[in-house]
């Protein structure tokens, strides 16, 4: 928690808030793991969205009523490993990056 709190503090990102797996001491695809963060945020799981680049765990998420957003991230591994990058009709919303997202969002 605290690297991720420094990394907050110094690294000028406006953000509100850090979750982790820490709080939740629960690990995905355990569904606790997901649903801590709507629980200490005081709210239903349909109001708390996963955002993820891997759809194994926005699966899981949405086993627990989150609704999903499915980001690519194309270069996140070497150029020789394969990434399935497609969108899928079973996210509530594919974005090809986090600005498109803030887009698909209203923001």
């Amino acid at each position: 928690m605290s690297l991720l709190t420094n990394m907050a503090k110094y690294g000028g990102l406006p953000w509100d808030l850090i979750l982790s797996a820490e709080l939740a001491k629960q690990y995905k695809p355990d569904p606790e793991f997901y649903l801590t963060a709507a629980r200490l945020l005081d709210l239903p799981s349909e109001q708390v969205m996963m955002v993820a680049a891997h759809k194994d765990d926005l699966d899981h998420a949405a086993k627990t009523g989150m609704p999903t957003a499915f980001v690519t991230r194309p270069k996140e591994f070497n150029p020789n490993r394969k990434t399935d990058l497609k969108y899928e009709n079973r996210f509530g919303i594919n974005a090809a990056d986090l600005l498109d997202l803030a887009y698909q969002l209203g923001a």
